[in-house]
């Protein structure tokens, strides 16, 4: 926080003590005006003439290049012993000085309100010239706020009247490089050369006319000098030498200095010898700040100092921090040049708020008046307002801006504009994963074409298997107990079908059995008859009929619908509609199938007439086992503690308009692992070590590349050369998908709602917008944040949807789909408006 306290020192002087001293401060919009006095203290006059000659002599002897010639034959034989102690003592008595009882007052109550983090910009104001040498700078205040720094001021002033002029985006320097005779000023003009975005006019030893021409004929907005200089008279006239021939006191060019003043000239800088007097009668003029030396500065102090303000302040480090930055790095070169951190001063206008270089290249004016009624009683200036204010604006239009940003990202959303770059980040994301260990519940008996090919017997269908095949099969899987045998073979393949809103009614819940029939499980007595049967017919083949009977055993079937499947596929005879199950598939736009519908309801002529696919009927008979039991509602499944909910029609995660999510769909978790396979001819040929098969589940299709059942997946799409992977596969990973995670917690993907949505895209704009507008200066490092910005959205979105430990945690193992195309558009989309706000 800035803060600004002006000390005024009325009404007397060193020998006379000071009868009041006041300070003022504004401090939370409130103005503070406190006030004590200050005693006698006639040593410290003597004290610093004593100095001053010390100084001057300790540099003569050190052989100091001066930029000016210093005359010190009162003082011989000087040591620098001599000249510490003298710097000691004056150090001393200057907070002796401060800390009197009668200056209490004020010190503590500035302590109070001020906070060591604080920029405080402390100005004395006074008309004694004696005062404004002495080093106030020494002053323990300002080693206990870091970010303080002194300012001098004359007791009288006012508003300076600037003309409004035009942008240049550079900053105007007039650059007067005077008689430099015997020092070395070359070293000025190449920092100011170096300088980015400015626009440096040099008049090199000029004559007062060309001097007097720029004054008068240009805007400036620094003024520049570097060569011989002196104060006068006791420091009360200051004079600078334009040239070897020419010098010339402020009063003599004042008309052209004011006219520069007017025009929009903010800062003067002196970078010359004993500046007190050019600065006293500057600040005369109004102008709004000013750096000078206070004493005679050697060469090496005074480059050094130039060299590191401009960089600290054209780095838009605040004037007066970049000064005393400046000025303290100084000290470094104490060994050689005694005191240089003491000769840099600023003098400040009281009613201007002090410049930036970010103002100073916009060619903005800061120099509002003070209320002329209370000059003194109002601190913080019309500008300073004005510049909170507009600040303000600017905050509320960055976040209408972003707020805007965000709804037009949503109805874009909405229309479809980012689905399919939000499905393939979708993809890219899952198969980042690390590698999952395969499934040991389920088993896929899988109809290759080898075995098609061997089997020279009349089928149904195209490349399919015979009934008595098929029998056999079930026949002796059925052997080895396996929990529950999904059968996913059709004599006829359809287009996907178009789904309907499933309205879920009570009399429709139940996936096990009716009561009345027997247990999902064969027990002793069952496979006992089974084995007796067997013998008394050994003559007899093996009937389908009969082992489609069994409890354990699911079918398929395929519903008609009117706009894709007229037909549908019907289930075998006599298989009550409690063990059929529909796999119908869904596809999305790009032909993935990203969705298992797990319930829908049937056209009601359908030949198919379950409303639970495959995956759910399998996996609810495999559960059961376990003593889980499934309970069914329209908007959500649940098994046990575990919870499945569906997605919502219109608006899903990166679903939106045009997409159909009618029946109880959910999103597929594919697990990127295969799954265990034996092949049709090694069951029958009893090559299958049969214990894989007890308490299993145990899935039956078709895998001949000749027949069509094949289908495209993330994994799949993503494999080089493209590949589609069979749908028994896909039914696989279905079951698995429910199983797992109601037995081993493996997360199941969801979406935010709709307002969930929103307020992700929201918060993610609205950062963006706020970094780029608040934090970031340069265009490069805008960008820089916005890219930043973009990779932590990805990083937060996949960490999301993979639920990992840390994931879950955050998410209580709920996998999410999180909208990162739409999200990363918005932070752009803000990003970019933002810089346009800032512009404009």
């Amino acid at each position: 926080m800035s803060q600004l306290v002006i000390f005024s020192l009325l009404g007397g002087d060193l020998n006379q003590g000071f009868g009041v001293v006041t300070a003022q401060l504004w401090h939370n919009n409130q103005l503070f005006k406190i006030t004590g006095s200050l005693p006698a203290i006639p040593e410290l006059s003597k004290l610093y003439r004593r100095w001053k000659l010390l100084y001057e002599a300790v540099h003569q002897c050190l052989g100091s290049n001066q930029r000016i010639k210093m005359h010190s034959q009162d003082i011989t034989n000087i040591s620098v012993n001599d000249f510490d102690e003298v710097c000691h003592q004056l150090k001393t008595h200057i907070n002796a000085w401060l800390k009197s009882e009668s200056f209490q007052n004020i010190e503590r109550q500035l302590r109070t309100l001020l906070n060591r983090d604080d920029e405080i910009r402390v100005i004395f104001e006074t008309n004694i010239t004696s005062l404004h040498r002495l080093p106030w700078q020494l002053w323990d205040f300002f080693e206990n706020y870091p970010k303080a720094e002194l300012a001098l001021s004359n007791h009288e002033y006012a508003s300076p009247q600037v003309v409004r002029k035009s942008s240049t985006n550079r900053v105007k320097i007039l650059a007067i490089l005077g008689n430099s005779v015997g020092i070395d000023i070359d070293k000025d003009r190449s920092w100011l050369q170096g300088l980015t975005d400015t626009q440096t006019t040099f008049l090199v030893q000029p004559t007062r006319k060309e001097l007097d021409e720029q004054l008068w004929n240009q805007s400036w907005d620094i003024l520049f000098f570097a060569g011989h200089s002196t104060s006068i008279a006791d420091g009360e006239t200051g004079k600078i030498y334009i040239n070897p021939t020419e010098s010339l006191t402020i009063y003599q060019f004042k008309n052209a200095l004011k006219t520069a003043i007017t025009n929009g000239l903010k800062l003067a800088i002196f970078n010359s010898c004993d500046g007190i007097g050019l600065a006293r009668n500057l600040a005369d003029l109004n102008i709004p700040q000013m750096i000078v030396m206070r004493e005679g500065v050697p060469d090496l102090v005074a480059q050094e100092f130039l060299k590191n303000f401009l960089v600290a302040f054209a780095l838009n480090k605040p004037f007066y921090l970049a000064v005393r930055e400046a000025r303290e790095r100084l000290q470094g070169l104490e060994n050689d040049f005694p005191c240089a951190s003491w000769l840099p001063v600023i003098y400040q206008n009281p009613t201007t708020v002090p410049t930036t270089w970010q103002e100073l290249r916009g060619g903005l004016s800061d120099t509002k008046a003070r209320d002329e009624v209370s000059t003194q009683s109002t601190i913080l200036t019309a500008k300073s307002k004005s510049a909170i204010v507009t600040r303000k604006g600017k905050l509320w239009t960055v976040l209408l801006s972003t707020a805007i940003v965000t709804l037009s990202t949503i109805g874009l959303r909405y229309l479809g504009v980012f689905e399919k770059a939000e499905l393939q980040t979708f993809d890219q994301m899952l198969l980042l994963r690390t590698k999952e260990d395969l499934d040991p519940r389920l088993l896929v008996v899988e109809v290759t074409e080898k075995d098609i090919q061997s089997r020279q017997e009349t089928t149904k269908g195209i490349k399919s298997i015979s009934d008595s095949t098929l029998a056999q099969l079930l026949n002796k899987l059925q052997k080895y107990q396996p929990r529950v045998i999904g059968l996913d073979i059709y004599r006829d393949f359809a287009d996907p079908l178009r789904l309907r809103p499933f309205p879920v009614k009570d009399a429709a819940r139940s996936l096990l059995p009716r009561s009345g029939t027997t247990t999902l499980r064969l027990n002793s007595a069952t496979n006992a008859q089974d084995k007796l049967g067997q013998a008394r017919n050994e003559s007899k083949p093996i009937q389908l009929a009969t082992e489609l009977s069994k409890e354990n055993v699911v079918v398929v079937c395929k519903g008609k619908d009117r706009q894709h499947d007229p037909e549908g596929v019907k289930p075998p005879v006599k298989v009550p509609v409690e063990r059929q199950g529909f796999t119908d598939a869904i596809q999305d736009s790009d032909g993935i199938v990203r969705r298992q519908i797990i319930m829908m309801a049937q056209e009601p002529s359908s030949a198919c007439t379950t409303p639970y696919s495959l995956s759910l009927q399998l996996a609810a008979r495999y559960l059961s086992y376990e003593n889980i039991q499934p309970d069914l509602n329209e908007d959500y499944v649940q098994f046990g503690s575990k919870i499945f909910k569906r997605l919502k029609p219109s608006r899903s995660g990166g679903y939106q308009q045009k997409v159909d999510l009618g029946g109880f769909q959910i999103l597929v978790n594919y697990r990127n692992a295969d799954y265990q396979r034996v092949s049709l001819t090694d069951v029958l040929s009893d090559k299958v070590n049969f214990d894989l098969l007890k308490d299993k589940v145990v899935l039956i299709g078709v895998t001949a590349n000749t027949i069509s059942d094949t289908w495209s997946t993330p994994d799949s799409a993503a494999q080089q050369p493209y590949q589609e992977i069979p749908g028994i596969f896909i039914q696989a990973q279905m079951v698995s998908q429910i199983v797992s995670a109601v037995l081993d917690e493996r997360p199941i993907i969801g979406v935010l709602p709709f307002w969930g949505d929103v307020v992700w895209i929201w918060a993610w704009s609205s950062m963006s917008g706020l970094i780029v507008w608040y934090v970031c200066r340069s265009l490069p490092n805008k960008g820089c944040a916005i890219f930043a910005i973009a990779i932590i959205l990805y990083g937060a979105c996949a960490i999301a949807l993979w639920a990992t430990p840390f994931g879950s945690i955050i998410l209580l193992k709920q996998g999410l789909w999180l909208p990162f195309i739409p999200s990363a558009f918005a932070v752009v989309a803000s990003g970019v408006i933002v810089l346009f706000v800032q512009r404009s």
